[in-house]
């Protein structure tokens, strides 16, 4: 890929997948709130299915190549990589709303620098500013949001304070454990070169077996999607518009309108859900690859707050002074991060190493 196409096609990737992902996911979870499960194992058959051309290999042992990491270590990286995504989709089953999900989840960042603290890992202030300031702004961005729904952001929800301190505690053992995983996937890297397509397969392939146990739970999961009432697509304004966008735009959305017309309307946005993650997915592996677990964190968190300003616009919720400063904090923040870790640090690094070869030659 050409160094400068790279930057964008990864961001179209991460934004443009995930921020739908998102909002195909808030619609599951408002039609069936305990569809995690099943959410999340479509999720990892797509992701497998597209993914397996990428190490598929004619006469190798399985028909696939042999991976550059060893496999106790992908399987290792598979089960946490399992854990956190249903732990993820399954707080919603404890009435936790979308703003108090992304709530949670915005402290990855913060325990992502823990965590690399801990293992040796030294970030400049202006990083640590950063990585503050834009979790203040994601968490005033989601009180706004939930003011302007008429919630309350505590324990007296409409959720029992037991269900609610179960759903909390449970995100927040998925943040540590997704913190854990990053760094551990960036050593993987680091230590054996592998690129981010065999680590996108193997996380998810290795990871179908472990849903065995749960198949009745995901048929009554996937029975209650199909029992809803069917989207109808032909009187939409949007599809009229862009079938008259060229005949290869036209092609794409008849065949679009033709699956889904007639689909059960939490069916179709699963499978929205599923094909927007390996989109996402492939994204966010892409970053991984090329960039530091702190790095990958920070895009991430501003990920969210666009997919959160997307969904309050799209919902028709206004943007108060809160939602304003949230959105200033979190880009901001994203700015300045990026500042300091791809240019001034840089900088200051070859400058030094420039005095230190000056240094020698005199000597």
């Amino acid at each position: 890929m050409l160094p400068g196409i790279e930057p964008v096609t990864t961001t179209a990737l991460i934004f443009g997948g995930c921020c739908t992902n998102v909002f195909a996911l808030e619609t599951i979870v408002k039609v069936q709130p305990s569809s995690g499960l099943i959410i999340t194992f479509f999720q990892f058959v797509f992701v497998t299915v597209f993914a397996y051309p990428s190490q598929f290999e004619p006469g190798a042992k399985y028909t696939l190549q042999a991976p550059k990491v060893p496999m106790r270590r992908w399987a290792f990286i598979a089960f946490m990589f399992y854990g956190i995504n249903m732990l993820n989709n399954w707080a919603f089953a404890y009435n936790i709303s979308v703003p108090v999900h992304i709530i949670l989840r915005s402290f990855g960042s913060v325990t992502t620098m823990i965590a690399g603290y801990l293992r040796g890992k030294r970030y400049s202030p202006l990083q640590i500013l950063s990585v503050v300031l834009l979790t203040f702004g994601v968490l005033i961005s989601a009180w706004a949001d939930s003011e302007s729904k008429g919630k309350e952001m505590s324990y007296k929800a409409s959720a029992s304070s037991s269900d609610y301190t179960q759903g909390l505690a449970i995100l927040l053992v998925a943040q540590f454990l997704s913190a854990y995983m990053g760094a551990y996937t960036e050593d993987t890297y680091a230590t054996y070169g592998a690129s981010w397509t065999e680590n996108l397969f193997y996380s998810h392939f290795l990871s179908l077996p472990l849903f065995l146990p749960l198949s009745g739970t995901l048929r009554d999961q996937y029975q209650k999607l199909a029992d809803t009432p069917q989207v109808d697509v032909g009187n939409s304004r949007v599809i009229g518009t862009l079938q008259h966008h060229g005949p290869a735009v036209s092609n794409v959305i008849d065949t679009l309108v033709t699956y889904a017309e007639g689909t059960p309307q939490g069916v179709f946005y699963l499978m929205t859900n599923a094909l927007t993650q390996l989109v996402c997915i492939s994204g966010v592996n892409l970053l991984s690859a090329k960039s530091s677990a702190v790095t990958v964190t920070i895009v991430l968190n501003i990920r969210k707050l666009v997919s959160f300003i997307l969904s309050t616009l799209i919902f028709g919720h206004r943007l108060d002074t809160k939602m304003i400063i949230g959105s200033t904090l979190v880009f901001g923040s994203g700015a300045l991060y990026g500042w300091e870790t791809s240019w001034r640090l840089p900088q200051q690094k070859a400058a030094l190493e420039s005095r230190n070869q000056d240094s020698k030659k005199l000597k």
